[in-house]
């Protein structure tokens, strides 16, 4: 539960960012992802969704995902929790959405699904990245602007973290000089494809079932990539039904030898895992890294 004195800030954060007087009726703590404290708010201008962290360890970090949630939802492509507010209780950074209810699948649920990732990947402007580095989980996602892909994933996404991991002690020298000889073959492995709007962090937790059937996407990693990230992502932790996949294949076809790219495109979010959790992550980056090298 919060506390009173933070619900008190928190009322008041929210009526001076709203421009309305808040009354926070109850706040009951709800199942959210492993870095932040999430909640249910009843208030008096209607239920809502609460994420809290850290504000002085994680600056920025709600203010980036409410940019990202705001990208998708112009979009138009999937349904996307409506950002209210960021602010700061105390200590305490926050972000306020709408609540968005659970419903039952559509029959149809998993092909329109696809659907509207095909039509979100269909965005795209001139460079890969985005205006400003972000957040992916708690790790700072760097997002400076590349007109290669190659170039781009090397310098934003697999070197930063395989050189964190290693000042971590979570990956040997000898796993780092792989990652540095993959890199300089990037060019070689990836097809070219204009940059494309990625949720980022697309995997089987990070949607829900609406009261309409349809898929609602939420805390997303957002910046302009390669497509086949997305795709690869969902088939970490479990995947997503086989559906999604043929559907997505009719609509807009993957290059070919796609398969042979999905560990090199999970790279990136086993590398991030890695130094959030270590664990047996990385031994499915050495065993990556030797298929490819």
């Amino acid at each position: 539960m919060i506390d009173e004195i933070t619900k008190r800030e928190l009322a008041r954060a929210l009526s001076a960012q709203l421009s309305v007087k808040i009354q926070i009726n109850s706040a009951e703590r709800v199942h959210g992802g492993d870095i932040n404290d999430t909640f249910r708010l009843e208030t008096n201008e209607g239920r809502w969704f609460l994420k809290m962290n850290d504000a002085r360890k994680y600056p920025g970090m709600f203010n980036r995902e409410l940019d990202g949630l705001e990208e998708l939802r112009q979009a138009g492509a999937l349904a996307v929790p409506r950002p209210l507010c960021t602010g700061v209780a105390g200590n305490r950074g926050f972000l306020v959405t709408e609540y968005v209810e659970k419903g039952a699948a559509a029959p149809d649920f998993w092909e329109s699904f696809a659907a509207g990732m095909a039509r979100l990947h269909q965005q795209t402007q001139p460079y890969y990245g985005l205006q400003a580095a972000n957040y992916i989980g708690s790790l700072k996602q760097y997002n400076t602007p590349y007109s290669s892909w190659p170039v781009f994933y090397a310098f934003n996404r697999l070197m930063p973290l395989a050189r964190m991991a290693y000042d971590q002690h979570k990956m040997e020298q000898s796993v780092l000089r792989q990652m540095e000889q993959l890199c300089r073959r990037l060019p070689a492995l990836f097809p070219d494809e204009p940059p494309a709007l990625l949720h980022g962090d697309l995997w089987s937790g990070n949607f829900l079932v609406g009261t309409n059937g349809k898929a609602c996407i939420f805390d997303p990693a957002v910046y302009y990539g390669h497509r086949e990230m997305d795709m690869a992502m969902t088939r970490l932790f479990g995947g997503f039904d086989t559906r999604f996949y043929y559907t997505y294949q009719a609509i807009r076809p993957l290059e070919s030898g796609w398969q042979q790219r999905i560990g090199l495109c999970q790279l990136y979010p086993l590398l991030v895992h890695l130094s959030l959790f270590g664990g047996s992550y990385y031994n499915d980056i050495k065993e990556i890294l030797a298929v490819l090298n």
